[in-house]
C-alpha cells in the first residue's frame, strides 16, 4: 500500500536551545553543590564577621583545592557531608569545621536534593517544550486531513486529526503548568535551618538563598529538611506519571492501527521505525512504538516509586530523599520524550484512506440526529433512534454510509414517528441531499460551531495559542536557568575575592 506522505520540518535549532545548560546542569552533582554550600558559608560569615579574616582565607584555599581535585578526572566526589569534610580538613586544617557552625548534614543535604531536582525540572520543562513544538508542526500539516476518533475503542465521530493532536497539546500544557508550579514550591532554600529548629548561629538564611539561586529560604525550620525533602519527589513523580500517560494513550491509539490490513497511519519502515518478524515476511513491527509504550511504563513506574518509599515512615528518614531514582525518574522521562519524538517525526498520514475508514463505517450517524433536532425541532432521542434503526439495517445488509438508500430513511423515520412521536409527520423532512451532507465526514468538521471546535477558525486560534504555550514554557525555562547560573557566577565571584 503506498501512502500519501505529509511531512513536516523542524528547525535543530528547536532541539539545541537550552543545551548548554542542560549540559551544566547534568555536572551539577552532590559534590558541586556540597562545594558551593561551602562557598556560600564561608563568605556570609567572614562579611558578618563571624570568621577571621586570616581563617576564611585559609579555609578558601583548602576548599578551592578540595573542588580542584574533584573535578579532575578520576579525582574525588564525596556525595556527603561527613565524606566531603575530611577532605577539606585535610586541605585548611581543622579551622575548616568552623564552616560547619549554624548548619548540619541535614540542611545541607536537603538544599542539593532541591538543587539537583531543580536543575532537572528546567531540562524536562525544556524538553517538554520541544515535544509541544514537535506536535504543533504536525498539527499545522494536518488541519484539513479528516480522520476517525475512537471512544471505548470504536470508531466514533469523523474529526481533523489537528483538532486530535490538540487535544494532547491540552494534556501537555497542563503538565508544564504542574512542572512551574511545582518549581515555586521546590526553590526554596533549606540552608540555615540546621537538624529541625534553626540555630543560635546567626547564619544570613536570605543571603545564603540568594547565593544558591533559590527565590527564598523554606520558612519553617522542621518542614526544610523533614517534609519538603519527602513532598518533592513525591509531586514530581505524579507529574512525570501524568505525561507518561498522555505519550503512552498516543501510542496505543496509534498502535491499534497496525492490526488492520490497511491502516491510515502507521510508522515509515526502515532504519530503527520497524522491523521484520523472524517467521512472517508480511510483518512490520512497530518497534519504536513499542519502545515508547515500554518507557512510558517504566516512567510511570519509577514516578510511583517515592510514594512507597514515603510510605510508613517517620519524619526526616533518607528512603523517599535519595538523588539516583529521583534524577533517575527524570532522565527516563527526558529519554521517553525524545523516543516519542521520534515516533512523530515517523509518522506517515494517507488522508485518502482515513476517508475512506469514515465512509465504510457510521462515525457521522449522530449528525443525522442534530440535523433532525437543529433544523426540524424534532426531539434528538427520536432522531437518534431513526438514525440507529439506519445502522443496524446498513451493517446487517453491508452498505455504507455514502450507498444508504434514502427510501429506507424515510421508511424507519414513518416508523419511529408512528411509534415514538406521533404527534409529528410521518413525513421525513430531511431531503436526501440534506442526508448526504448530513454524512459526509468533512462537511461536518466544517460546519462545527462549538468554541474549541474541529473548524478551521477555531483550529487556528489553537495552534497559534499552543505557539504562545510554547514559547512562555521556552522563556520560563530560560530565564529559570539564568538566575540559578548568574547567582552562582556572583557567588563564585565573591569567594574568589578570599583566595590569596
Amino acid at each position: 500500500m503506498k501512502l500519501g506522505l505529509i511531512a513536516f520540518s523542524v528547525s535543530a535549532a528547536l532541539f539545541a536551545q537550552m543545551g548548554c545548560a542542560a549540559e551544566a546542569a547534568q555536572q551539577r552533582d552532590e559534590f558541586f553543590w556540597l562545594g558551593e554550600i561551602n562557598k556560600a558559608s564561608l563568605v556570609i560569615n567572614a562579611e558578618q564577621g563571624l570568621l577571621p579574616k586570616g581563617v576564611s582565607r585559609k579555609i578558601a584555599g583548602g576548599l578551592e583545592r578540595v573542588l580542584d581535585n574533584g573535578n579532575k578526572k578520576g579525582g574525588p566526589r564525596p556525595s556527603r557531608v561527613i565524606k566531603f569534610e575530611p577532605y577539606l580538613i585535610k586541605e585548611a586544617g581543622m579551622d575548616a569545621t568552623m564552616l560547619h557552625v549554624g548548619r548540619s548534614s541535614q540542611d545541607m543535604h536537603a538544599t542539593y536534593y532541591s538543587a539537583i531536582m531543580r536543575d532537572n525540572v528546567l531540562r524536562l520543562s525544556g524538553k517538554l517544550a520541544d515535544t509541544m513544538a514537535v506536535i504543533n508542526e504536525l498539527a499545522k500539516s494536518n488541519v484539513g486531513t479528516i480522520v476517525p476518533n475512537y471512544t471505548n475503542g470504536v470508531a466514533a465521530q469523523p474529526n481533523s486529526y489537528a483538532h486530535y493532536l490538540q487535544g494532547f497539546q491540552s494534556g501537555f500544557a497542563r503538565d508544564a503548568e504542574r512542572l512551574r508550579q511545582f518549581y515555586a514550591r521546590l526553590n526554596l532554600c533549606p540552608m540555615g535551618t540546621t537538624v529541625l529548629n534553626g540555630t543560635g548561629w546567626s547564619l544570613n538564611r536570605e543571603r545564603m538563598s540568594n547565593y544558591l539561586g533559590f527565590s527564598a529560604p523554606v520558612p519553617n525550620a522542621y518542614d526544610a529538611a523533614q517534609i519538603k525533602p519527602v513532598d518533592e519527589p513525591v509531586e514530581l513523580g505524579s507529574i512525570l506519571v501524568s505525561i507518561a500517560l498522555h505519550v503512552g494513550s498516543f501510542i496505543q491509539d496509534v498502535s491499534v492501527q497496525y492490526a488492520q490490513p490497511r491502516p491510515w497511519i502507521l510508522l515509515q519502515e526502515g532504519g530503527s521505525n520497524t522491523y521484520v518478524s523472524s517467521a512472517m515476511p508480511q510483518k512490520r513491527n512497530p518497534g519504536l512504538m513499542i519502545n515508547v509504550r515500554e518507557s512510558a511504563s517504566n516512567v510511570i513506574s519509577e514516578g510511583l516509586s517515592p510514594v512507597i518509599r514515603a510510605h510508613n515512615i517517620v519524619p526526616g528518614m533518607i528512603d523517599p530523599k535519595r538523588v539516583a531514582p529521583n534524577s533517575r525518574m527524570v532522565n527516563d522521562t527526558i529519554k521517553m520524550l525524545d523516543q516519542y519524538m521520534h515516533v512523530l517525526k515517523a509518522l506517515r498520514i494517507d488522508p485518502k484512506r482515513s476517508l475512506e475508514e469514515l465512509n465504510s463505517d457510521w462515525t457521522a450517524s449522530q449528525e443525522i440526529a442534530d440535523e433532525l433536532m437543529r433544523n426540524y425541532k424534532l426531539p434528538f432521542r427520536v432522531g437518534h433512534h431513526v438514525a440507529s434503526k439506519m445502522v443496524s439495517y446498513a451493517k446487517a445488509h453491508n452498505i455504507k454510509p455514502t450507498e444508504f438508500p434514502y427510501a429506507k430513511m424515510q421508511q424507519f423515520y414513518a416508523e419511529v414517528i408512528d411509534k415514538e412521536y406521533p404527534a409529528a409527520s410521518r413525513e421525513c423532512p430531511m431531503s436526501e441531499a440534506d442526508l448526504r451532507k448530513a454524512l459526509n465526514p468533512a462537511a461536518i468538521i466544517a460546519n462545527r460551531k462549538t468554541s474549541g471546535g474541529p473548524q478551521k477558525a477555531e483550529l487556528q486560534k489553537a495552534l497559534e495559542r499552543t505557539d504562545d504555550v510554547i514559547e512562555q514554557n521556552r522563556k520560563w525555562t530560560k530565564s529559570e536557568t539564568m538566575k540559578i547560573n548568574e547567582s552562582l557566577a556572583r557567588l563564585d565571584k565573591d569567594f574568589k575575592a578570599y583566595l590569596d
